[in-house]
């Protein structure tokens, strides 16, 4: 009998549709905060300054970041199934700490938590995916990951916007966290295979050179795998930006909550919804061309915000933010896995991931402290202008 696997999307549908739905999952619990949580700072715990209400963001994004690069690491050693069941487990607590917080101190470990989840949930669904489908769909099969994971943080975010609206900033919007998890664990433990053995026969056929330091290649050295790094972090930042600030800076201008959570789900629900198409054009087009042009895109839309104050005008720019993102999200992974060999791919992405997750915990501080210092119209800009000027490294400095 021969087991020999065989890599593509067509023939792998069914492991990769469980992958997806996992990932779907993956991306709520990072919904269930996306719209409420700077209400939440300020009613529950009387915090109000900028800096100290990022302060989640910034716990987030440190632990998501090492999480991801020792995810990266360990995941030939201990198989990608076992870290991302590991992931579930440590999301399990996360909204019952939430509900009965006494201290801001509290919300910042959940939010730790929540970091440790996502790099493990996030990266080992994205590195099975990868290992499934070998390189022809690799951008197609990235599209549909980011796909069901920000669409979904889009939809939660607009339901717990709803569900605050209705019955309060707590306890009930947390609920929907513990269904969540609990769901996304028991689909992990029953229904997801292990891909190893995909990476070993993908290795007998690869082509790309091995990376003498996958760390310092990924991060400084290959002008590629560099680039496309920085242009992650700069993404992160001013995700990070636009996840603490655009609620406050909507809770301002005499929003409702239930309008800011719609505001705040389009842009990540067209993100989502994007990458369908963008994760395909990676495989077809110039990865190159679609980087430069998503951090544009990113750049020009958040500088827009600073001038806008009306709800259809901020529908357009989140519009606008969600397609730019869509269009370097999928690239990112799509173009580190076609430059890395099969075995030193999950390591590269992890150091990516690192970098770019890192960029959630700079963009909470750069525009928390511009925005308690010069306010928060100051902080967006500087934040369009630097992923403006992240879109000029991609065009001089990547090759195609």
């Amino acid at each position: 009998m021969n087991t020999k696997p065989t890599l593509g999307l067509k023939e792998n549908w069914v492991q990769f549709t469980i992958l997806v739905i996992v990932n779907a999952f993956v991306g709520g619990m990072v919904g269930l905060e996306r719209s409420i949580f700077p209400k939440f700072a300020e009613l529950e715990f009387g915090v109000a300054s900028k800096t100290a209400i990022l302060s989640f963001i910034i716990a987030f994004g440190i632990t998501k970041a090492i999480t991801n690069y020792f995810t990266g690491k360990l995941a030939n050693k201990y198989g990608r199934k076992n870290l991302l069941i590991l992931g579930w487990l440590f999301a399990i607590p996360i909204p019952f700490i939430l509900m009965n917080a006494s201290h801001w101190n509290w919300v910042i470990f959940a939010n730790v938590l929540l970091g440790i989840n996502q790099g493990l949930t996030w990266s080992s669904t994205v590195v099975m995916k990868i290992d499934l489908v070998g390189e022809k769909d690799r951008g197609l099969a990235m599209g549909i990951n980011e796909f069901a994971g920000y669409f979904a943080v889009g939809v939660v975010a607009f339901l717990t916007g709803i569900v605050a609206q209705k019955y309060g900033i707590t306890p009930y919007p947390f609920y929907i966290g513990i269904g969540i998890s609990v769901i996304g664990l028991l689909l992990s433990i029953l229904f997801v295979n292990d891909t190893r053995k995909f990476v070993n026969q993908e290795q007998i056929i690869a082509t790309s050179k091995s990376l003498e330091n996958v760390f310092i290649e990924t991060t400084f050295k290959n002008k590629n795998l560099s680039s496309i790094t920085q242009a992650g972090l700069v993404n992160n930042l001013n995700d990070g930006m636009i996840w603490g600030l655009l609620p406050i800076l909507l809770v301002g201008l005499q929003f409702d909550t239930s309008s800011i959570g719609i505001i705040a789900a389009v842009y990540p629900s067209v993100w989502g919804i994007g990458q369908l198409f963008t994760g395909r054009m990676s495989d077809i087009y110039s990865k190159k061309k679609m980087l430069f042009w998503g951090m544009l895109l990113q750049g020009i839309a958040i500088i827009s915000i600073s001038y806008v104050s009306d709800f259809y005008g901020l529908i357009f720019i989140a519009i606008i933010l969600g397609l730019g993102t869509a269009l370097v999200y999928p690239t990112f992974l799509s173009a580190i896995a076609a430059t890395t060999t099969p075995t030193q791919r999950a390591e590269s992405i992890g150091v990516f991931r690192l970098w770019r997750d890192l960029g959630y915990a700079i963009g909470a501080i750069l525009s928390g402290v511009i925005a308690d210092v010069w306010g928060i119209e100051y902080a967006i800009i500087t934040i369009g202008v630097i992923t403006i000027v992240s879109s000029l490294v991609i065009k001089f400095r990547m090759t195609e």
